[in-house]
């Protein structure tokens, strides 16, 4: 697939998608979810790529939903006479939310995805990227939880993800006002870890990205994201122990952890042999594809 509407890249075993509709603060549509989805499916087929940055273009990260189309935008009727039987839906017939489709793909991927907020992030251009491991944010950022205030519901499994990741009181608060608001209040509340001037932004996603691919083993990482991601939703500790000693047993003889413990032994840098197209086991917890 070729990309219109975001940019994707490889280096030195990053890959970078950079949103890239910067004439219209790269805000989404069904083109750029079609693009996003190609690009993850590539990410995880791809054994070269350890870790993954999402950025946007020009002074934007994503300003939400194109609201081009005027007040039929959320419209599903329309939307399912626009796509002629290309969109998906639910078994029931529901076109299904495309914003969702996008962070559930982000939260089946087997590489780490850091989020790196250069600029505004509002609607679906903030809760696709709840599913994202690492979130970092230029001081220039900004963001908002529009939908109450757009007469929508949040979407893209926001319901689910943004109360675990920063508590229901805060969640609701940023929901029920659909405030934009600073990036000094996103760290407060816990939606991004760290926050940097500008200039300093991806230099810092990228040595956080660098810092995976160069000292750990693909397939722990990828079996730990699941474990951590479905641990959430866990019933009980006793649950996530079996979960936990499951994957030990089916990794703690594998090659990998033989060189991890034999690097540090012999202190060198470790050369992990295994690879998550071939080795990862099936004791990963999965969901489906989309």
């Amino acid at each position: 697939m070729s990309y219109t509407e975001i940019e994707y890249s490889v280096a030195d075993g990053i890959a970078t998608i950079t949103l890239n509709r910067p004439h219209r603060m790269n805000a989404y549509t069904y083109t750029m979810r079609n693009e996003m989805l190609d690009a993850f499916d590539r990410i995880d087929a791809d054994d070269a790529v350890r870790a993954v940055v999402v950025t946007g273009a020009g002074r934007a990260f994503c300003a939400g939903a194109d609201l081009g189309g005027g007040g039929a935008t959320f419209d599903q009727e329309k939307s399912k006479e626009m796509f002629a039987g290309e969109q998906d839906v639910l078994e029931d017939g529901t076109p299904r939310d495309g914003g969702g489709t996008v962070a559930l793909r982000i939260a089946r991927c087997l590489k780490p995805v850091i989020g790196a907020f250069n600029g505004a992030a509002v609607g679906v251009g903030v809760t696709m990227t709840l599913p994202m491991d690492v979130r970092l944010a230029s001081e220039k950022a900004k963001f908002g939880f529009v939908f109450a205030r757009r007469g929508i519901v949040t979407e893209a499994a926001s319901s689910w993800f943004l109360p675990r990741l920063v508590g229901i009181a805060q969640a609701m608060e940023w929901a029920a006002t659909g405030r934009v608001f600073d990036a000094r209040e996103a760290l407060e509340g816990r939606l991004v870890s760290r926050v940097y001037a500008p200039e300093e932004l991806l230099p810092a996603a990228y040595a956080l990205a660098r810092e995976i691919a160069d000292n750990t083993s693909a397939v722990s990482v990828a079996a730990i994201r699941r474990l951590m991601w479905s641990g959430l939703s866990a019933p009980s500790p006793w649950d996530a122990h079996v979960a936990d000693s499951r994957l030990m047993a089916a990794l703690g003889g594998a090659p990998d952890a033989n060189e991890g413990v034999t690097s540090f032994l012999e202190k060198r840098p470790a050369e992990f042999p295994m690879r998550i197209s071939t080795d990862l086991p099936p004791q990963v917890p999965d969901w489906p594809l989309r």
